[in-house]
Order: C-alpha cells, then structure tokens, then sequence
C-alpha cells in the first residue's frame, strides 16, 4: 500500500511535528484541530521550523513554501474521506479520543489505517472503539518530531501484519526506525519514563533538592541531555500527569501515584515550555 495522503488530528507540539516530517517527506497531509486560531498558530510554527532546517541542514531539499503547500489546515474532518493513513495525537483522555475514533472510522475510507500517537492509552481499547481493530496501531513519536530517528511502534491485540509492515513503510519514507512493542499501558518508553519524572517531582515537593540540581545529577553522572524535571517541561506537565494517571488507572499499582505537587502545578497552569513556565521558567 503507498501512503500518499495522511491525516493527521491535533495542531499541538507532537501533531505539528508530525505533519511537518510528513511534508518535508513529500506525503500530502490534512492537518485538522478544533478552531481556525490553533490552526493559524500552527501554520507559523511550521513555517518558522522549516526556514530554520533550511537554514541550518547541509542538503538542499524542498523550501519551505512548496512543504507548506502540501499541508491542507482545516477544522473539518470530512476532508479524511480520501487519506490513506491517520495519525492521531490528541491529549491523553480517554473521552477525547473515544469521539474521535468514533467519528474517525466514520469519514475514513476502509483501507485507512487508524495509528495513535499516544503516550500510554491501549491500542486495544482504541481499536474497539472501531469496524477495523486490525488497521488500529499506535505510533508513539518523540518531541521534537523532526530531530528524533527513533519511532516506538505499538502493536495491539488485534493490530494485523499488514498494518505493521504499512507503518515501518511510512516510517522509513520519514527517515524513522522504529521498534515494535506490544501493547501495555505505557509501552516502554513512558512506562519507565513516567515513573522517573513523577518520583523526581516527588524530590521536589519532599525539598530533597531543587529541580536543577536533580536535572544536573542526571545530565552529567548518566549522560542524559536533559534532566527529567526539564524533560517534563518540554512534554508538558498537564501531558506528564494525564499519562500517569492512565498507569496508575491501568495497573491499580501505588507506585503510579501522581505526585501532589505534579497535579498542584497543572491546576495553576504550569505546564513547561507550551505555557512559559513550569519547573523552568521560559521566555
């Protein structure tokens, strides 16, 4: 199956990403989001992040106004009628996306394949929500979408080979590798990931240590490049707690509790670098 036309629902940090490797790759994309604004504020985004890569990469591709044009923005999800591949990346609540796989298999064509760009939701559950569990697969894309080669790929109970091999296919037409797990809350990334951020929050909130000085240990003891209490800020902390409370719903596991001062936070909307300040302060 060639991919030539992808959907791709959610105008925020990881959609915009997404969309943008997709047209730098010469795929047709549908960008669709709730309203015009978010649209337009994407649109800049994707813009300004192209003449950059114009600027900054050694090979000569496509400008950025012939990558632009290859995105169509809307707010209208009738025009999925003739995409070949979704890629859906709504926030991490169960009710979001339950309405829109519902509407989704609805306006897509059967050959459609269904991926979820989820941090921790089971792609099993979402491919219930449909006609085609076997074209439902989760995709789960690293911020920033266009810097990171490596793809975590989600296999769900009933996710067929077909639609495995059609997505290391896309993939691989993004210049992604993937790695293909099975489906549990969390996957692996976020499973191990989520844990580490919340505990670190925990340091914080217990005045162990101050969040740069926890981020320091781990950028320079492990190597990491970011520390996990700046990682949290650059996924958003209202992402971070939405996603742990998934695993904590999901194993019934003490272990998973959100942090008093994670959910503290979200509810004063310090959510890291998309609202300007959160264990950081951004300009």
């Amino acid at each position: 199956m060639n991919i030539e036309v992808v959907g791709v629902v959610g105008a925020g940090v990881i959609g915009v990403g997404v969309a943008e490797s997709l047209a730098q790759t010469g795929h047709r994309v549908i960008l669709v989001d709730l309203s015009t604004p978010i649209l337009e504020c994407a649109q800049e985004q994707i813009k300004n992040s192209l003449r950059l890569h114009r600027l900054l990469a050694s090979s000569k591709g496509d400008g950025a106004d012939v990558v632009l044009k290859r995105i169509t923005f809307s707010t209208d999800y009738s025009l999925f009628n003739e995409v070949d591949f979704v890629i859906e990346n709504a926030t991490e609540k169960w009710e979001v996306k339950q309405a829109i796989y519902t509407q989704l298999d609805m306006v897509c064509p059967p050959r459609s394949i269904l991926a979820a760009n989820t941090s921790a939701i089971s792609i099993t559950r979402l491919g219930s929500l449909t006609n085609r569990p076997a074209q439902v697969i989760g995709i789960h894309f690293m911020n920033p979408v266009p810097l990171k080669p490596l793809v975590e790929v989600i296999r769900g109970h009933h996710t067929s080979d077909k639609t495995i091999e059609i997505a290391k296919d896309l993939l691989a037409r993004m210049n992604k590798e993937c790695i293909v797990v099975n489906d549990m809350p969390g996957f692996v990334s976020n499973r191990v990931l989520m844990l580490m951020i919340n505990e670190a929050i925990f340091l914080v909130q217990e005045q162990v240590a101050t969040a740069e000085e926890i981020d320091k240990i781990f950028r320079t003891c492990f190597s990491h490049k970011m520390g996990p209490l700046e990682t949290a800020d650059l996924i958003g902390l209202d992402t971070i707690l939405y996603s742990i409370e998934v695993l904590y719903e999901s194993f019934n596991d003490s272990k998973y509790r959100p942090c008093p001062l994670l959910r503290k936070m979200v509810a004063a909307g310090l959510w890291g670098r998309k609202s300007g300040r959160g264990f950081y302060t951004y300009a």
